[in-house]
This record gives structure tokens, C-alpha cells and sequence, in this order.
């Protein structure tokens, strides 16, 4: 993989599993920042749960774990589970889990991580842990890698409703509780954090009816669609997506990267840019004379997201977990961004 942005790296991993047909080898300060309970489950199962490759019934409380998909982790450990194994995305952080969710593991062993090299799940590594449930939904599983995942124990695959990496992070958290027999406790969690949502909306009334979009630089100008994450949370706080974003970038699709010509799609109310360093990444995109003729551009209204930070990680994984700690940081700066003086400094986060 050449050098580039964490975001581009992801983006051409997409990609890669999206298109993926290699031969697997066949083997037998919320209420969201609160622990949940993590008591007896016996009586909720067994279950059963629709995904895109039909639906999966888990008969028993699941004891070992093994997410697949690259945020599934967080709602595992949200309702008070600990993955044996985990699938790395970012890097950088023992067992893939972030800052926000270390205290979660209360002691229990570092789960151990997978890599997903854009050829699909690690399937020899993941028998060998013996897992009594694999979880994929944030994930791009093909309908031959889910089959041979299910050889070694019951998979919950990405629902079928979004686009591959496009689940919610209220359906990811509902989901993995209803795997995990705890779905009062993983409905709690959900409702906590939209009424962070909401109360954030309520105190920045002026995000109402503005225009946003999120974008990074990949192949020129790669932008986030409605079916992304980072969009939903722009939507979330108030802010209209552009009108047109879904005919350019594909319903089916979490993001594309657009022409020149359609630059303008850059120049809403504020743009969100997830770049790789700060510091380097802006410089070159003021280099480019039709972005900065904009007038997001000209009226200081773009918020940088650094990737090398948590915050940046934050803002990608957008888990029942991360989210929190996301909105401390990125709300500060969308206000700032559209508060109508082009004097105002929209600040990188201290952390």
C-alpha cells in the first residue's frame, strides 16, 4: 500500500474486500459513559438475527468473541464483554481498542488482533481461538467468507439495509446486544446518546438548516456519503446534507471521489476534512486555487480532523462508545466554523 492518509488506506481496503473473490481456506459524562450491567443472559437465548446472507441463531451465551467487523468491538465492550480477538483498522492502539474504551477491559486480557489485508478475515487465526460468536457488521464480509466463518461458529454478518460500512452505530449496538442476550441494556446505551444528540442540537440551534459535508483528500477529492457515518453525525446535529450528495456519490455506496467539476459539491455551509497531519495536508489543499476560490474556503468555515490523533479515530470509527468523546471535540468546532466571523480560528483539539 503507497504512503497516504489513514482515510485513503481504508478507502482503497474498501474497496479491496468489496471486490474480494481470493480463496479463504475451508476449516471445520452520558449515560453512555456509565458500565452496563454485565449480568446473567441465560434466559435471552437463543437467538436469531437477519443479516445480508440470511439470519444467524445464537443458542447461548457467547463467551468467546471475535469481531470481524473493524468498529464491533466497542458495543462488545459497551455491554460489558471483553473480545478474545479484535480486528485492527487504525493502528497504534493495544488490542484495536481506543482511549475511550480502554477502561473497559477492567482487567481482563488485551484481546488479541487480526489483520484484514484487504483479502478478507484472518481464517486460520480465527479457528484457532475456537469463538462461540463472530461479529461482522461494520465490515465488508463476501457471502463466501461469511460460509466459512460459519464453519467455526455463528456469524452475525452486516445487515443487508445499509450499504457495506454503513450501519448505524444504534443498530451496530442493538444488534451485537441482542447477540449478546443484553438488548435492554444495549437500547439503554442507544437512548443515552441520542439524547446527547439531542441536547447538542437544542444548545447550537444555529447548526439547523446549514449545509455540511465530509471530505478527505484520496484520488483528488473523496466525499462521505449519506450512507457514511460521519454524515449521520453531521445530520445528527442539526446540519442538512448537500441535496444532491446521494446522485453523486451512489446510494449504495459510503463515499466516491469526485472531479474538479464538481468541486462545488465542497462548498457548503462548512466541510469537515479527515486528513492524515494537520499541519501538512491544509497547506496542500490551499494550494489548489479552485478549492480555495470557494467560499467554505474564503469565509473560514472548514473544520480539520487529524487522523494521527484519537479524535481523528473518533471521528472514523463512530461507535456507541466513541462518539462521546467525538462530540467533545467536534462540536467546539463546528461552532466556531459557522459562527459568521471569517476572524474566528477554528482550534485543533488539545487531545
Amino acid at each position: 500500500m503507497p504512503t497516504a492518509s489513514r482515510a485513503a488506506r481504508l478507502i482503497a481496503a474498501f474497496a479491496s474486500l468489496l471486490l474480494a473473490t481470493v480463496p479463504v481456506a475451508a476449516c471445520g459524562s452520558d449515560e453512555t459513559d456509565a458500565p452496563a450491567a454485565a449480568g446473567p443472559a441465560g434466559g435471552a437465548f437463543p437467538v436469531t438475527i437477519a443479516h445480508k446472507y440470511g439470519a444467524t441463531t445464537v443458542k447461548a451465551e457467547p463467551k468467546r468473541i471475535v469481531t470481524v467487523g473493524l468498529t464491533d468491538q466497542d458495543a462488545v465492550l459497551a455491554l460489558g464483554k471483553v473480545p478474545v480477538a479484535t480486528t485492527d483498522w487504525f493502528g497504534g492502539y493495544a488490542g484495536a481498542i481506543g482511549p475511550w474504551a480502554t477502561d473497559r477491559l477492567k482487567g481482563a486480557p488485551v484481546p488479541t488482533v487480526l489483520k484484514d489485508t484487504g483479502t478478507g478475515p484472518q481464517v486460520e487465526k480465527i479457528a484457532a481461538l475456537k469463538p462461540d460468536l463472530i461479529v461482522a457488521l461494520y465490515a465488508g464480509l463476501t457471502d463466501k467468507q461469511y460460509r466459512t466463518l460459519s464453519k467455526f461458529a455463528p456469524v452475525v454478518a452486516q445487515p443487508k439495509q445499509y450499504a457495506d460500512y454503513g450501519i448505524p452505530w444504534q443498530e451496530q449496538t442493538k444488534t451485537i446486544g441482542k447477540a449478546l442476550g443484553k438488548e435492554t441494556e444495549a437500547d439503554k446505551l442507544v437512548t443515552g446518546l441520542e439524547q446527547r444528540f439531542a441536547k447538542a442540537k437544542k444548545d447550537n440551534p444555529e447548526f439547523a438548516g446549514k449545509t455540511a459535508v465530509t471530505a478527505t483528500p484520496y484520488e483528488g477529492y473523496f466525499v462521505y456519503g449519506t450512507q457514511d457515518l460521519r454524515s449521520r453525525t453531521l445530520a445528527s446535529l442539526g446540519f442538512t446534507l448537500p441535496a444532491d450528495l446521494d446522485r453523486v456519490v451512489g446510494k449504495d455506496k459510503f463515499g466516491v471521489s469526485i472531479s474538479k467539476e464538481r468541486t462545488d459539491l465542497l462548498d457548503q455551509n462548512v466541510i469537515v476534512w479527515t486528513v492524515a497531519d494537520v499541519a501538512k495536508e491544509m497547506p496542500k489543499l490551499h494550494a489548489d486555487k479552485l478549492y480555495t476560490g470557494l467560499n467554505v474556503v474564503e469565509q473560514g468555515r472548514e473544520v480539520f480532523v487529524g487522523e494521527n490523533t484519537p479524535y481523528g479515530v473518533a471521528y472514523s470509527f463512530q461507535t456507541v462508545l466513541s462518539v462521546p468523546f467525538l462530540l467533545d471535540r467536534l462540536v467546539p468546532q463546528l461552532k466556531a466554523a459557522i459562527d459568521g466571523d471569517t476572524g474566528t480560528k477554528v482550534a485543533q483539539p488539545a487531545s
